[in-house]
């Protein structure tokens, strides 16, 4: 594959399948986790990667930071191939998954954040400057002390981004890093998202919560059974599957409703609480006759709206592993 330098992961026609083990193999079945993916990811740029469990996100993650191999098709990271150049690769990555993995409970964090920074081979004269940036930056310097097995979840998320920002890489992999905080917690972490973004890091973010993808992300990969289904933002992804533009008015009238519902090239019409009525169009020009006629009728509540990133994951995959 021809390598872009603009690019910091390009996947074409990526395949891996895993051989059923057990009982289960006898008739020597396989299982494709991904199947023909092919995928781009811009320097400095936050791609979300979003499906249910077990679509392939952490298949994909794992070939990407040279984990598992691909059963056929070809990966390059940062301009490397993940098969012959995996060694260039892992020094040049931060991984950042949560929960207790890859920490010992009872050393202090800033002890665990000594041992990562030897494992990334960082000299040991830099090794404290850096791990007091990180705690400073990150707002866990005042609990550095304290052992791993005492923090609070939130606490707990900014550790492991700290050592996957320990070897100042240039592409970061975030799988579900704020699954189980509390809405303060993840608010704050996300925060940390948009300053690394800043600092012009590229970051794949693999998650199934919504509010998380449509405030941080660029753009939007969909994958379900192993296949990635659409790629863009959420602006290039929602005419995909609203072809035409809709209205909500607010008309507590039913006589206005039977109004709107008369119009031609109405179609569903949906409650949307409050007295506000979404009304989905299904021609070119039925939302301006929409509001035309609410106009002539009197009624200035109106806006119009395209689909949210929840309105277009349902529409893709449906409601298998939605978070609001």
């Amino acid at each position: 594959m021809e390598r872009s330098p603009g690019q910091a992961i390009e996947i074409e026609n990526l395949t891996r399948k895993f051989q059923i083990r057990g009982s289960a193999a006898r008739d020597g079945r396989e299982v494709t986790a991904l199947n023909q993916v092919t995928l781009t990811v811009s320097k400095g740029e936050i791609l979300g990667l979003l499906g249910p469990n077990g679509a392939g996100k952490t298949t994909l993650i794992k070939i990407i930071t040279t984990v598992l191999l691909p059963t056929s098709g070809s990966v390059s990271v940062l301009g490397f191939d993940v098969v012959t150049q995996a060694r260039s690769i892992k020094g040049r990555l931060g991984i950042v998954f949560g929960g207790e993995r890859g920490f010992y409970g009872r050393l202090s964090v800033r002890e665990n954040l000594d041992y990562w920074s030897a494992v990334y081979r960082i000299p040991r004269r830099n090794r404290a400057a850096r791990s007091a940036e990180l705690l400073e930056q990150l707002g866990i310097a005042d609990q550095s002390h304290l052992p791993f097995e005492r923090l609070s979840k939130g606490m707990k998320q900014r550790v492991h981004l700290a050592r996957g920002l320990i070897g100042d890489p240039d592409l970061i992999l975030l799988d579900e890093p704020t699954s189980g905080l509390d809405p303060a917690a993840a608010l704050q972490l996300r925060s940390v998202f948009g300053e690394l973004r800043r600092d012009g890091r590229t970051i794949l973010l693999a998650t199934h919560d919504m509010a998380e993808a449509e405030t941080l992300c660029d753009r939007i990969a969909f994958i379900d059974h192993g296949e990635i289904i659409a790629v863009g933002s959420p602006r290039e992804l929602g005419p995909l599957f609203a072809s035409y533009d809709r209205v909500d008015a607010r008309l507590p009238d039913e006589a206005l409703r039977a109004l709107v519902a008369g119009v031609p090239g109405v179609g569903q019409l949906t409650e949307l609480g409050e007295g506000w009525l979404r009304i989905h169009t299904t021609s070119q020009d039925a939302a301006t006759d929409v509001l035309r006629a609410l106009v002539a009728a009197g009624v200035t509540a109106l806006r119009t709206s395209q689909p949210t990133l929840e309105e277009i994951y349902l529409a893709v995959i449906g409601d298998r592993g939605l978070k609001l």
